[in-house]
C-alpha cells in the first residue's frame, strides 16, 4: 500500500509515467457534481447524478485519442558542455512530433539542485514537424554534473487529460569558474587593468628583451634613440625593450577552511581561482611558463610548468573542481613539496587569507627558505566585515567594545605584516572585487622591474 502510494505521488511530481487529470478536468467535474447535487434539493434522483458524473467521466476520455501516442513523439536536449559559474544559459529542447495532432507540452528537466530552475516549463508543439522550447538556468557550484532524464507532460488543445512519460536524456555538464576577467584581460589588456584607476610602473629603462626599432614619439627615452637607423633613415628611430620571456610563474591556491568564507557573490576560493586563471593567462600570453598548486592539509592539484594558450585550458580542467576542505591548510607540507618540484628560479604568487597565514611561524621559516631563490607575493582578500566594523560608530558601549576590539585585531595584522615583509616576503589584501585586477598587476609591475 505505501509502495503504490509513493509511485502515485511520484507521478503527481514529475515522475514515472501514466495518465493523469488536469486542472480543467477537475474543475469542469466539481461544477457538474457541484449543479447535480443542487438540483436534488428539486427531487432529481441521486441515480441520475451518479450516472451524468459517470457519462461525463467517460466523454472525457475522448480527450486521449486527440493527443499523440509516446511512440510518435522524439526528444533532445542542448544544452553546453561548459558553463561558467553564476552565468545564465540557454537551454533548448527541441521535440519532433509525428502525429497530425498539435499538443500543450510542460516539462521538469533532471538539471542539478544547486542550478538556478524554474520548472515546469510549457509550451505549445506543432503537429508534423519539430518545435523547440527553451528555458534559462545558471550554476552556482562548481563541478561536473550528469544530466540523464526529462520529465514530460503533454495534452490536446481541449486540455481534459495529461499523459506523462519519462525521456532518457544524457548529457554531462561541466560547471568552471567564472571567466569574465579573464576574457577582458585577453581581449584588452590595457583597459582591463585601467578600468579601476591601476596603475603599472614603468620598468627600468633599457632593461628587458629588444623587441623592435619604430619612429620616435614626443614622451619617449631619448637614451633609446638608435642614431644609426636615423641617419640611414633621416627620422628619428628609437628602440623597444619588451620584458623578458620565459619566467617561471608558480600559483599557489589555498583550499583551507577559511577559504570558505562568503562573500558578496561566492565565497573566497571562487575569487581566487577567477583571480587565478587571469594571471595565468596573463603570464601566459606574454610567453611565460605557469605551474599551479592547489592545496589544503596536503597537494590537491599539481599543474607541471608548460606555456602556451593551450596550457591555459589544462590550468582550467585541472582545477575548475577544487572545494573547501574544513581543515586548516598545511603551509609546511606544501612549500617542502613546491621545493622539490620547482628547481628554476619562479615567482611563488600565493592567494590566501592573510591573517592564517601570520599564525603559521613554522610557515615563515619554510618561506625565508623559499625567499633565498624565488620571489615570494602572498594575495588575499581582505576582510570587510572587520574593516566596517573598526570604521562603525559607536552607538553604545557594547558597540563601542567590539570596535575597539576590530581596531585592535588590524593593529596586531599590520605589525605581523611589517614584521613579515622585514624578511622579504611581501603580503598584500585587495577587495574582493578588484581581485584579479591587482593580482594581474603586480606581476605585470614584477616583470616589467626586471625583479625576476
Amino acid at each position: 500500500m505505501i509502495k503504490l502510494f509513493k509511485s502515485l505521488w511520484g507521478r503527481f511530481l514529475f515522475r514515472g509515467k501514466g495518465i493523469l487529470p488536469t486542472k480543467r478536468l477537475l474543475i469542469l467535474f466539481l461544477v457538474l457534481s457541484s449543479l447535480l447535487t443542487l438540483l436534488t434539493l428539486w427531487g432529481i434522483s441521486w441515480l441520475y447524478v451518479i450516472f451524468a458524473n459517470i457519462f461525463f467521466f467517460i466523454i472525457s476520455l475522448l480527450d486521449l485519442t486527440q493527443s499523440p501516442r509516446k511512440k510518435q513523439l522524439s526528444f533532445s536536449r542542448t544544452i553546453p558542455h561548459e558553463l561558467e559559474r553564476g552565468i545564465s544559459y540557454t537551454v533548448t529542447i527541441d521535440v519532433k512530433n509525428n502525429s497530425t495532432h498539435s499538443y500543450q507540452i510542460s516539462f521538469v528537466d533532471d538539471i542539478p539542485q544547486s542550478f538556478h530552475k524554474n520548472f515546469p516549463v510549457r509550451g505549445s508543439i506543432e503537429k508534423q514537424g519539430t518545435s523547440m522550447v527553451t528555458y534559462h538556468t545558471q550554476a552556482s557550484v562548481r563541478g561536473m554534473y550528469e544530466l540523464e532524464k526529462l520529465y514530460v507532460r503533454y495534452c490536446s488543445s481541449i486540455g481534459l487529460w495529461e499523459k506523462q512519460m519519462t525521456v532518457a536524456l544524457k548529457d554531462a555538464v561541466k560547471v568552471i569558474p567564472d571567466l569574465t576577467d579573464t576574457k577582458h584581460y585577453l581581449e584588452n589588456a590595457q583597459q582591463f587593468l585601467t578600468a579601476e584607476g591601476e596603475k603599472i610602473r614603468k620598468r627600468r629603462s633599457g632593461s628587458g628583451e629588444f623587441s623592435k626599432i619604430r619612429n620616435y614619439v614626443v614622451g619617449d627615452d631619448p637614451r633609446k634613440i638608435n642614431w644609426r637607423q636615423t641617419a640611414k633613415l633621416q627620422e628619428v628611430m628609437t628602440n623597444e625593450y619588451e620584458p623578458e620571456h620565459g619566467k617561471y610563474i608558480t600559483i599557489l591556491i589555498d583550499c583551507g577552511r577559511m577559504m570558505g568564507a562568503e562573500l558578496t557573490t561566492g565565497n573566497r576560493l571562487e575569487r581566487v581561482l577567477e583571480a587565478a586563471i587571469t594571471v595565468a593567462a596573463a603570464a601566459l600570453k606574454k610567453g611565460d611558463y605557469v605551474s599551479v598548486i592547489a592545496f589544503s592539509k596536503n597537494v590537491k592539484v599539481f599543474v607541471p610548468a608548460a606555456k602556451g594558450s593551450n596550457h591555459l585550458q589544462k590550468i582550467l580542467q585541472s582545477i575548475y573542481d577544487v572545494e573547501v576542505d574544513p581543515s586548516e591548510p598545511d603551509y609546511a607540507s606544501v612549500f617542502s613539496y613546491l621545493q622539490t618540484v620547482q628547481k628554476k628560479r619562479s615567482l611563488l604568487l600565493l592567494f590566501s587569507d592573510v591573517g592564517t597565514l601570520l599564525l603559521e611561524e613554522s610557515a615563515l621559516l619554510h618561506i625565508k627558505r623559499l625567499r633565498q631563490k624565488h620571489l615570494f607575493l602572498t594575495i588575499g582578500i581582505e576582510d570587510a566585515i572587520l574593516l566596517h566594523t573598526a570604521k562603525a560608530e559607536p552607538a553604545n558601549r557594547q558597540k563601542a567594545m567590539v570596535k575597539s576590539m576590530a581596531q585592535q585585531q588590524i593593529v596586531s595584522r599590520k605589525k605581523e605584516k611589517v614584521k613579515w615583509e622585514k624578511q622579504g616576503l611581501q603580503m598584500v589584501e585587495i577587495e574582493e572585487e578588484r581581485l584579479a585586477i591587482a593580482a594581474v598587476s603586480y606581476y605585470i609591475d614584477i616583470m616589467n622591474r626586471g625583479l625576476l
